[in-house]
């Protein structure tokens, strides 16, 4: 079917969910999609130039001797070396965050934006012209808050754009956005759905009693356990928690269903499994997720290593998606030697919001030396013994390592300040009387 949105028309057919009832129509779905992605991608100078003395792919036969293309290739062709259009078609121009030193560049046309809304748009709550959505990622360079934004308004909601990481949207403005606007549906990081309890609380407020509209919070962008999701949940009354996974580079690759499982959105792109032991590429298993977007226009990607450490699965699921699942264990998923063992985040994680909910810990951190885990949290003086015998208790029934657990008053490991501060952002300003300090001047500040 032809779709069309808010977003502007769109030229492209693309499946929705239902459009398929097997893994074998779905891989047919694939298949036919193929050859217009092959035949696009060798538009672009990398791969026109990867196949520049023969053997190019355009077959859907073709697919599984195509060879991986890594973030150093997108690094190497940086900006525009794998633009396979005009860039008079381009809508947006983004670039990861470049933790690594080097940014990657990603660009899409307005058809790509369908795309990317549509698939971020497979809620299994809805996003509905009721709700006012308040998008609370950052929206500079990276795709994150105009990704959330698009679908937003692809399905009529009044988006709220939050921003993260601005001096002009401080936590407490984000908790009086909250309150005065009704917002009934988020999206940020799981840590960030903390921060903004904790401001919340600060303010003399209470999460999971003056927030009666939020019905659901989206998250992403850190490997979450079922411990720390129940806990969000609790913390904010109950809300329902559901994750997102994707990148700057793909957009949403995964979205959440009833039964809390991540599905693969494989309608839209092909996903396998690379092991970088053994250098096989295989559908399903565990290794680095491998991607291919089938509806990319501005930037076709052909086997796309995204380099996290995930596990695909096509066994069954009671939700009834026809639709790989996939469990994304990321930085969370390595771990450190303590002792005899190795302990990973994601093992102390489920430990720490294992507590009982009335010790309210929210902050924590962990060292993990070769001779014990180290462990300091925040809690509230009349049970922050109590709460660091449980958690130590835990620690020797669970992990059995040693371990130097320190529970510490609110506020040390995350400062008041920046919980309750309103920071006045200024325009610039030129002239100013007798009486007036002139420091700030030009400052937006």
């Amino acid at each position: 079917m032809t779709h069309t949105s808010a977003l502007g028309a769109s030229t492209g057919e693309r499946p929705e969910l239902g459009d398929w009832s097997s893994f074998e129509e779905l891989a047919r779905l694939q298949r036919d999609r193929l050859p217009e992605l092959l035949d696009r991608a060798l538009r672009s100078p990398f791969y026109a130039a990867r196949y520049a003395a023969g053997g190019a792919p355009v077959t859907a036969g073709d697919f599984d001797a195509i060879a991986l293309t890594g973030k150093q290739d997108l690094r190497d062709c940086y900006p525009f070396g794998l633009l396979a259009v005009d860039r008079r078609e381009l809508a947006t121009y983004h670039e990861s965050s470049g933790t690594s030193g080097h940014p990657t560049a990603s660009y899409y046309t307005d058809e790509d934006w369908i795309d990317l809304a549509e698939r971020y748009a497979r809620k299994w709550v809805g996003i509905t012209p009721e709700d006012t959505f308040l998008v609370r990622t950052p929206y500079a360079l990276v795709i994150t808050g105009h990704l959330a934004q698009a679908a937003g308004r692809l399905r009529g909601a009044t988006v709220v754009p939050g921003d993260a990481r601005s001096l002009a949207l401080p936590l407490a403005r984000i908790v009086r956005l909250m309150v005065s606007l009704d917002v009934s549906l988020t999206w940020c990081n799981p840590t960030e759905a903390v921060m903004i309890a904790a401001a919340a609380r600060a303010a003399g407020l209470r999460p999971d009693v003056d927030f009666p509209s939020l019905r659901a919070m989206f998250v992403a962008a850190e490997p979450m356990t079922a411990a720390r999701k129940r806990r969000l949940s609790e913390i904010w009354g109950g809300a329902t928690i559901v994750e997102e996974y994707g990148s700057t580079e793909t957009g949403t690759v995964a979205g959440e269903c009833p039964e809390g499982q991540l599905h693969l959105w494989a309608d839209r792109a092909i996903f396998e499994v690379y092991s970088p032991e053994t250098g096989r590429i295989t559908p399903d298993g565990r290794g680095q997720l491998v991607v291919t977007p089938l509806y990319r226009e501005a930037m076709p990607l052909l086997r796309y290593n995204l380099a996290d450490d995930v596990e695909i699965s096509y066994a069954p699921c009671p939700c009834g998606w026809v639709l790989p699942t996939v469990r994304v264990f990321g930085r969370a998923g390595f771990g450190y030697p303590v002792g005899e063992r190795t302990v990973t985040q994601n093992q102390v994680e489920e430990l720490v919001f294992g507590l009982p909910r009335e010790f309210e810990v929210m902050f924590w951190r962990a060292q993990a030396t070769p001779s014990a885990l180290v462990l300091e949290f925040e809690a509230p003086e009349d049970i922050r013994e109590h709460a660091a015998r449980e958690l130590g208790a835990a620690i020797d029934e669970t992990l059995a390592i040693p371990h130097r657990i320190t529970a510490l008053p609110p506020g040390t490991l995350v400062p008041m300040d920046a919980l309750t501060a309103e920071r006045d952002i200024l325009k610039a300003r030129y002239l100013f009387g007798p009486d007036e300090s002139w420091d700030k001047a030009l400052m937006y500040q």
